[in-house]
């Protein structure tokens, strides 16, 4: 049986079509409060977790693969093989802060939910930043002067617009990844060719 790992929440209403491809019930996968669900013919078991802790889960074994987003990912730069991105859920990993523009130089602090990929981006610009890692409310820190911008996902912009933000510069765009364990990737290789040719139905 392939254990297959997702977050429950956006990026599971959003894998509707994929979850039910693979013989899901999403009436139970929503309303149950299981962390375990199994298919219809019980050769795939999906594991519900906190998007953050997948990628841990699959370098270590304790799951065969998951579905996560590429920001959490790369944010986390565990030793998972990278199979897949897929075409739903896209967002755009940005700067964004005061629409009176916060200059991004030396000194300049940033707020964010992906201290290793603002750390990544700032050196990239040669910009000595104080990174503050928060894991919420990003868009507070620069109303309340924690911080003068921040680095977050964006998908509609609406957040940002209701709190009088505005995107400064793009940095990666963002879509679910399906990543595996390297272990599981060779000794369940016909359940994972078999996973994947339902998947790369979604895929870019």
């Amino acid at each position: 049986m392939l254990k297959f790992a997702i977050a429950k929440g956006r990026i599971t209403k959003d894998s509707n079509d994929l979850l039910n491809s693979l013989g899901f019930d999403m009436n139970e996968i929503n309303t149950s409060r299981k962390l375990i669900i199994y298919n219809s013919d019980q050769t795939i078991s999906l594991i519900l977790l906190k998007a953050g802790d997948i990628p841990l889960y699959v370098a270590n074994g304790a799951v065969d693969m998951g579905l996560v987003g590429k920001d959490t990912v790369l944010e986390n730069d565990l030793d998972v093989y990278e199979l897949t991105e897929l075409d739903f859920a896209k967002c755009t990993l940005c700067v964004a802060g005061p629409k009176e523009r916060v200059l991004l130089e030396n000194g300049v602090k940033i707020a964010t939910k992906y201290p290793e990929l603002t750390r990544r981006f700032t050196q990239r610009r040669g910009i000595n930043a104080e990174i503050i890692t928060l894991s919420g409310s990003i868009e507070l820190a620069p109303l309340i002067n924690l911080s003068d911008c921040i680095v977050d996902l964006v998908q509609t912009g609406e957040t940002l617009r209701e709190n009088d933000l505005i995107v400064y510069e793009e940095i990666l765009s963002i879509a679910p990844m399906i990543i595996a364990n390297k272990v599981s990737y060779r000794t369940k290789s016909d359940e994972v060719s078999s996973f994947m040719k339902t998947c790369e139905r979604y895929g870019k």
